[in-house]
């Protein structure tokens, strides 16, 4: 006997999302959380007394439309604001560019008039590019079958959707896909842009979550990524939720409260039950089996398939490749309690530019640099460091007269070399990472009262981000769209019929969208309405 409809492992937004839709089409869900509260990488925590801060994911732009809408999020609490300004980028010379809206042109007019007539059309051309991703990210991709039958006939009328979706650029924009999809960031930048900082803001998007140089081939695909998003009917702004990131995922919780959705925490899995190669259920780790028709996984697909399905239950050819899923995001991610807002030499006191997204990595060749020291070296000498003050934006976060703010820090090896561990040497990369904010904020070190940082070992052990990939999998290209998990396999469905993945290992990839767990309960509705009518 079924004890419920589907399984669900893990409570991060997306493993969240996909229940919701799933309950909402008249489903039972049992969703089973390893860690003692919802939200996976998406929560706020207390880090300092006083003093609460979203504690991995940290800003909002890519969240879906649609599944703020579906889900009700708003009535359920969820407020964004947006950022007063988007980036701002000091340079150690006291040259500083700042973005956001009616601010981008002159700021960059001050540095190069050249770069302030090519910022325009440039943006344009992502913005196209960005428009085809937002129209291909509530959808499977087109999924390569073996054989003959339904589903290689549902996978061609796939295939016809999307390129009647790509038909649709002009053929110039089709040059510039193909460029952003294979090209490196560094290299489209240089020949478009002459001065760093303007390079520089948008080089830093191919390396977010990235461990590859800005001039890796590929990395243009990691900048577009991160340009598809939108804040309250905004596109490519990025914003704040009030009360943090743990914000969305509350919200999630309460949405799938009022559909009478089971949530359990503290209750990780210990293994998938297969039976007749099909998954049943899952063992927790306490003991208990839980039995249902179809089991979803928010985690990523290499820990998914390689340490909770029993061995032999899979194809040796799938596992094989599985094994290799290439993780790593470079990213040591820091939480900070200040006694004061800080100060920084190329823009002095207070102001919009604090609460935007404060980029420090003022040329591609640094951002360069810092990769290859941490490939020699285990992390960067001179890091790339964005800076975030939420508390600017949103009081409830600490004490009044302070802040709070987020140090998203890159690069840094995912492993140390020579068997070194990230447990020996945290707080020396911390003390670095607070150094190098220091050189442009002079007195921010002397303001920090508290902290928090998380190597990639400890993002791995609190979040399950397999070595600290944020993105559940790199963002390469045999990695993405109809490749993410695996060709064959983008359909959300596993080898093992039952079985989904529904987490940013699969399309369309990472980041707090929401995208892959609607995508996959579309899938297990399909599969459901064609067993039971």
């Amino acid at each position: 006997m079924n004890e419920t409809d589907v399984i669900i492992i893990g409570a991060g937004h997306n493993g969240l999302t996909c229940a919701a839709y799933l309950a909402m089409a008249g489903l039972r869900v049992h969703v089973v959380e390893r860690r003692k509260v919802v939200g996976g990488a998406a929560v706020t925590e207390e880090f300092h007394p006083g003093f609460r801060n979203s504690v991995a994911s940290y800003t909002v732009s890519l969240l879906n439309p649609r599944v703020i809408a579906d889900l009700k999020l708003h009535q359920h609490g969820l407020e964004i604001v947006e950022r007063r300004a988007q980036n701002f980028l000091p340079s150690p010379d006291g040259r500083y560019l700042l973005t956001g809206e009616g601010r981008t042109q002159a700021s960059v007019a001050r540095l190069n008039p050249r770069d302030a007539e090519m910022i325009g059309p440039f943006s344009a051309r992502l913005e196209a590019i960005a428009d085809v991703l937002r129209s291909l990210v509530l959808r499977a991709p087109p999924n390569l079958v073996g054989q003959f039958g339904l589903p290689a006939i549902r996978e061609a009328f796939a295939a016809l959707g999307t390129a009647n979706t790509l038909r649709a650029l002009s053929l110039e924009q089709q040059r510039d896909l193909l460029d952003l999809f294979t090209r490196s960031a560094g290299e489209m930048l240089d020949e478009i842009f002459e001065t760093d900082l303007v390079k520089a803001l948008f080089g830093f998007d191919a390396i977010v979550g990235n461990y590859a140089s800005p001039y890796a081939a590929g990395s243009a695909y990691v900048m577009l990524h991160h340009a598809f998003g939108e804040v309250n009917g905004k596109k490519g702004v990025w914003g704040h939720a009030i009360g943090g990131m743990g914000a969305i995922t509350q919200a999630m919780a309460r949405s799938l409260k009022e559909l009478g959705t089971l949530v359990e925490v503290d209750c990780g899995v210990r293994e998938v039950i297969v039976e007749r190669d099909r998954a049943v259920g899952v063992v927790l780790d306490d003991g208990r089996a839980l039995r249902a028709r179809y089991v979803a996984a928010n985690v990523n697909p290499k820990l998914l398939y390689t340490r909770l399905v029993p061995t032999g239950a899979l194809p040796e050819a799938f596992l094989s490749r599985i094994r290799n899923w290439r993780n790593g995001s470079g990213t040591f991610r820091m939480n900070v309690a200040l006694s004061r807002l800080p100060s920084f030499s190329a823009l002095p006191g207070d102001g919009d530019h604090l609460s935007a997204g404060i980029i420090l990595a003022p040329s591609l060749g640094y951002m360069d640099q810092a990769y290859l020291d941490a490939r020699a070296h285990g992390w960067s000498r001179d890091p790339v460091v964005e800076l975030l003050i939420p508390s600017t934006l949103d009081p409830t976060l600490a004490p009044a007269g302070q802040h709070v703010a987020s140090l998203f820090c890159q690069h840094v090896a995912p492993e140390l070399p020579n068997g070194r561990s990230w447990d020996d040497h945290r707080d020396e990369v911390a003390d670095l990472m607070i150094a190098t904010v220091d050189r442009y904020a002079p007195g921010f070190a002397a303001s920090v009262i508290g902290r928090q940082a998380l190597s990639p070992l400890d993002l791995e052990r609190q979040f399950g981000l397999l070595g600290g990939d944020i993105f559940h999998g790199a963002l390469t290209l045999n990695q993405l769209f109809s490749a993410r998990p695996m060709l064959g396999h983008a359909d959300y469905r596993s080898p093992l019929k039952g079985l989904y993945h529904c987490g940013s290992g699969s399309h369309p990839g990472g980041g707090v969208t929401g995208a892959p767990g609607h995508n996959a309960a579309r899938a297990i509705l399909a599969d459901h309405r064609g067993l039971f009518g």
